[in-house]
């Protein structure tokens, strides 16, 4: 049969109870400006991704995924689609006897019943032949697979349909469709996993199946009614404001009215006064089913709700106008924990940047106070200028220094390469401590930080890196060999100095070295006056080549670019940390654009509510002898008890028919079948 053809689903249906009476897909409808904001706030919340760890992380994940779930599961498809049937999913806990209400309702078994399911992981969504159209496209669900059955199929991946590729059984996930004659056209029933399942997958199917439902059939049992789990999910419906109907199962005979009253002041206590209580009595079921009166109370309420055009346009209204309300309140949170991540990021850089700005100071200080001025330094300083003489008295005329050292630069002296080694194996080991302790400093306030801590997990980030001595190494060479350009430079235009810069350039970059290092405020004792008098020395030399002003610029220019240097090489050590950030691009990550959007989807009025039923009952108006003479009837309409007397939906004093029956009871008081 060509019924479950796909067709375009939001294609109107002039013709039966399945198009909602003026009713038309959106387009510029009224609920085409809800439509754009609901895409633009799921566009929004499509790009938060909140990846950093955190207090209420888990939580506001799970917002954001229910978001994004309502909205694609069922927002987006029921305001494209306003004509499609009424989706009522059925779900409750394990054992509390979904499938075989199901089974029951549509007189055959098209849903395997039991606690260990085979179809779990592929439910079936029964609906009529004529409303196949509405769901084997991805109108609904778009996230899972779809396989038709042949109608009147009997329970069981893949029977009686097509099953291409094998994948009702190969673990996938999806729904399997079942038209049957038996459910009234604008009606489908979808039969959930169990919420309470040990699978966490079905556990999570579950949710999802009833957050795309525009009808919750909770089924649960008078043995179990009042435990934990379901009222769990009914908080759930609550706060979202969907449209809800109990179904309490296996109630003892004579227990109903008792049964029914607490049931029913339980969910007053929990925000659902009013919802309806369909009472399903104890009974065993033959060939699987449960008699046909035990579920007509169920049968009955569904049936003429489909039967009722208004009734069902209420039930779709108001489940959709409640998840309007709850998606702007969950996009609000997850705006907030988004700003919370940017805060996290800024918080994690601001720790990175503290412990290696810290660093650089380290290194700034110990370059300019005059540490640098002892040890190795200071003995290959002093093999360039005659150690005897200048270990006898620091206290000896700096000229007489001036006069040697000029000697030593001129060429009458070689320079002592060790000097310059020396230099750079000091610096080596300053720029290297540092590098330590901001790496120690930064991973310290990183692990005592939930968001920093899950990145630490498999990277060596406590250490330096291992190519960090070979990098110093060759950025101290690199600073050294720009000391000796500065020099250069300067006396290129100073031709009275050509022939000591000639033959004296790394003697001179020596000296400007140990200019740079020059402050004593790192010493102690006798090393002050020595490195004190070092760096007099070099500095005078320098002042009798180039002159004070130069000497001045010359040793700042030169700290500058060996700071330079060093921050560079802090700045690489750094990016080790700061890189888990930029791959997680939290950065820039706060909730302003999905504020921006919810507020936007708050601020367009929603489209025309239906005129439901207005006694909080939700109970559709048309009774049960009115349904089901042209779309199809769930089994159990109409169908009483043995012995027991009419229903308020059937009264004592309802008008007897017409025609030759009516006309026989008037006059004789009997039913023509009686005779």
């Amino acid at each position: 049969m060509s019924d479950d053809a796909p067709v375009r689903p939001d294609a109107p249906d002039p013709g039966g109870p399945a198009g909602v009476a003026g009713a038309s897909p959106v387009g510029d409808g009224p609920g085409a400006g809800l439509v754009e904001a609901l895409e633009v706030l799921g566009l929004r919340l499509g790009q938060v991704e909140l990846p950093l760890e955190g207090t209420g992380v888990a939580e506001a994940r799970a917002l954001r995924r229910q978001a994004v779930e309502q909205l694609d599961d069922y927002l987006l498809p029921r305001l494209r689609a306003v004509a499609a049937p009424v989706l009522a999913v059925l779900g409750g806990s394990t054992g509390a006897g979904k499938s075989t209400l199901v089974n029951s309702l549509l007189g055959a078994p098209v849903s395997t019943a039991g606690v260990l399911r085979p179809t779990t992981r592929w439910p079936v969504l029964v609906h009529h032949p004529l409303d196949g159209r509405w769901f084997t496209t991805d109108r609904v669900l778009p996230g899972l697979a779809r396989l038709v059955a042949e109608r009147g199929a009997a329970a069981g991946p893949g029977a009686g349909g097509a099953d291409p590729g094998g994948t009702a059984g190969a673990g996938h996930v999806g729904l399997r469709l079942v038209p049957s004659d038996a459910v009234p056209q604008g009606l489908a029933l979808l039969d959930a996993p169990d919420i309470d399942s040990v699978v966490d997958e079905n556990r999570a199917l579950a949710r999802q199946l009833l957050g795309a439902a525009d009808l919750w059939l909770f089924v649960t049992t008078a043995a179990r009614y009042a435990d934990a789990v379901p009222w769990e999910l009914l908080a759930t419906a609550a706060q979202r404001r969907v449209e809800l109907a109990l179904v309490l199962d296996r109630v003892d005979p004579g227990e109903e009215d008792a049964v029914r009253t607490h049931l029913a002041s339980m969910l007053a206590e929990h925000g659902l006064a009013g919802t309806p209580v369909l009472v399903v009595p104890e009974v065993e079921p033959e060939d699987g089913l449960l008699p046909a009166w035990a579920v007509a109370p169920v049968a009955e309420w569904l049936t003429r709700l489909a039967a009722d055009p208004a009734a069902r346009r209420g039930v779709v209204e108001r489940t959709r106008d409640g998840l309007v309300a709850d998606l702007v309140v969950r996009a609000g949170l997850v705006a907030d924990a988004a700003d919370t991540q940017e805060a996290a990021d800024a918080r994690l850089r601001a720790a990175v940047r503290s412990a290696y700005g810290a660093a650089l100071v380290d290194v700034e200080r110990a370059t300019s106070d005059g540490r640098m001025l002892r040890g190795e330094v200071l003995a290959r300083w002093q093999d360039v200028v005659g150690t005897g003489e200048f270990m006898r008295s620091v206290e000896e005329r700096v000229s007489r220094w001036r006069d040697r050292l000029t000697s030593a630069v001129r060429g009458r002296r070689a320079d002592d390469p060790g000097l310059a080694a020396a230099i750079g194996r000091s610096l080596d080991a300053v720029v290297l401590d540092a590098a330590e302790q901001a790496a120690d400093r930064a991973y310290a306030a990183w692990r005592a930080d939930p968001a920093g801590a899950a990145l630490l997990d498999g990277l060596a980030l406590s250490r330096s890196s291992a190519r960090l001595r070979e990098e110093v190494a060759a950025q101290v060479r690199g600073w050294q060999d720009d000391v000796l350009a500065l020099v250069a430079d300067e006396g290129a235009d100073r031709r009275t100095q050509a022939r000591a810069l000639s033959f004296g350039v790394n003697g001179l970059g020596a000296a400007l070295m140990l200019a740079v290092f020059a402050s004593t405020g790192g010493l102690t004792g006798a090393e002050v006056g020595i490195a004190g008098g070092t760096a007099v020395l070099a500095q005078r030399l320098l002042e009798a080549v180039f002159g004070d002003d130069a000497v001045r610029r010359l040793t700042q220019s030169a700290h500058e670019r060996l700071l330079a240097r060093v921050r560079g090489v802090l700045d690489a050590e750094a990016t080790r940390y700061t890189a888990q950030l930029d791959a997680l691009g939290t950065a820039d990550a706060g909730g302003a654009g999905v504020r921006a959007a919810a507020a936007r989807v708050a601020a367009v009025p929603l489209p025309g509510t239906g005129s439901g039923p207005d006694d909080g009952t939700h109970t559709p108006s048309t009774s049960a002898g009115d349904v089901g003479t042209r779309t199809g009837a769930l089994r159990g309409v109409g169908v009483r008890r043995p012995g027991s007397p009419p229903s308020a939906a059937e009264p004592a004093d309802a008008p007897a028919p017409g025609g030759l029956r009516g006309w026989w009871r008037r006059v004789t008081g009997r039913d023509e079948d009686a005779r």
